[in-house]
């Protein structure tokens, strides 16, 4: 395999591989690093015996998430409030065509989903990455993780298990969810606590994530009257140069509200039966960098 050649098998892999480290660290940047050494041991390894080169990275890319995974849980760093992964921009695009896969791979990078592989062990959320976001074998997975099949489906069994118990159920419809983002946010801009109430569903909660670098509830706010009260309160202090972008980040619709061009939060909402159900809210500037562009 020549340079140019491995150059081009590489790049062709490289949204699958940001994909499997974003999900498994939770952070862009950690999955850019990881992918980025996944680069330099793939160029300075002989590839001539490499017949399946996307199995061969997804290996290398799982194996040094899981080392980094496991580097940031034994640091144990102590996080200001409550934590929610840093937004992905997702765009499948025509990679993804099957309406099926592409639920599948946004389900999998959604915010409800990602804080529940929080609570996983780094091998329990490789294994449940790679089989249930990117459909690999089990042979294949073993191989990867270099454990007996046996062990990697009851780590399978037991992720998933996990997962289903803990993440909520919410519809997925991306027109629906925008709609009611839209107005979600113009009910919150027009101080119109009624019109908000109407959208908002009776146990609805809030996670706001600052880190305890802005302006963000420290605690889960739960029920209408809270969350309605403290959105209209946030949405009459006014920022500079306001504006608001719309795009898709994990895998649905969601607002970036930039002051002065510069990006200021994000809001995501989980919505079923026509109302919101949860409200996300990404404040930590350090998890905003990657949207600046």
């Amino acid at each position: 395999m020549t340079t140019e050649t491995a150059t081009d098998a590489f790049e062709a892999h490289r949204p699958v591989l940001l994909g499997v480290a974003y999900r498994m660290l939770g952070r862009v940047a950690d999955a850019e690093d990881v992918v980025q050494e996944a680069w330099l041991r793939w160029t300075g390894t002989p590839r001539d015996d490499v017949r399946e080169p996307r199995g061969y990275l997804v290996r290398i890319t799982t194996r040094l998430a899981i080392d980094r995974l496991r580097q940031i849980k034994a640091r144990g760093e102590t996080y200001v409030g409550p934590w929610l992964p840093e937004p992905y921009v997702t765009d499948f695009g025509d990679t993804v065509p099957d309406t099926a896969e592409r639920a599948v791979l946004a389900d999998s990078v959604s915010l409800a989903v990602l804080v529940v592989l929080e609570s996983l062990s780094p091998l329990e959320r490789a294994v449940f990455v790679l089989r249930e976001a990117f459909a690999f074998p089990y042979a294949d997975i073993a191989a990867m993780l270099e454990r007996g099949e046996p062990a990697v489906r009851q780590l399978a069994g037991r992720a998933r298990k996990h997962v289903e118990e803990r993440r909520p159920r919410y519809d997925v419809d991306p027109a629906e969810r925008r709609d009611l983002t839209e107005r979600f946010l113009a009910a919150a801009a027009d101080g119109d606590l009624e019109g908000l109430m109407a959208l908002l569903a009776p146990e609805v909660r809030l996670v706001g994530d600052s880190g305890g670098k802005s302006q963000a509830p420290l605690r889960v706010l739960r029920t209408a009257d809270k969350v309605g009260r403290f959105l209209i309160g946030v949405a009459q202090k006014s920022l500079p140069g306001l504006s608001v972008r719309f795009l898709e980040l994990n895998g649905g619709p969601a607002a970036l509200i930039l002051s002065g061009g510069r990006p200021d939060s994000v809001f995501q909402l989980d919505v079923a039966d026509g109302r919101v159900q949860s409200v996300y809210i990404v404040r930590n500037p350090d998890k905003l960098r990657s949207l600046a562009a």
